[in-house]
C-alpha cells in the first residue's frame, strides 16, 4: 500500500443519485482510494436533498455524481481515478 503524506485529508464531496451506476463507481474509487492510502474524507448528499440541490445549482451541475475537491468543482458525470491522482498528489 501506497501512502500519501499530506498535512490534512482532502475533503471530497459527491452529490448522488440513488440508482446512479456513476454514483456507484465514483464511490468505489473513492474507496480504492481510501484503501490505497490517500488521506480523503469523503462526504456525500443525496441530490434530492436541500444540501445535494445547493451543490448542484451553485455548480450548474446537470449530471450526478457531482464530485467536489476541497469545494471545488472537479467533475460531474463520474470521476477519473488518474486524474483525481494527479490532483491529489499535487
Amino acid at each position: 500500500m501506497t501512502t500519501i503524506s499530506t498535512s490534512r485529508p482532502v475533503q471530497i464531496e459527491v452529490v448522488d443519485s440513488p440508482g446512479c451506476h456513476s454514483c456507484d463507481e465514483t464511490h468505489r474509487v473513492l474507496s480504492g482510494l481510501k484503501k490505497d492510502g490517500y488521506l480523503i474524507e469523503v462526504r456525500s448528499f443525496d441530490a434530492r436533498t436541500a444540501p445535494g440541490q445547493d451543490r448542484m445549482q451553485e455548480h450548474r451541475a446537470g449530471l450526478t455524481p457531482l464530485v467536489l475537491v476541497d469545494g471545488a468543482f472537479f467533475s460531474q458525470g463520474g470521476v477519473s481515478r488518474r486524474r483525481l491522482i494527479t490532483l491529489l498528489e499535487s
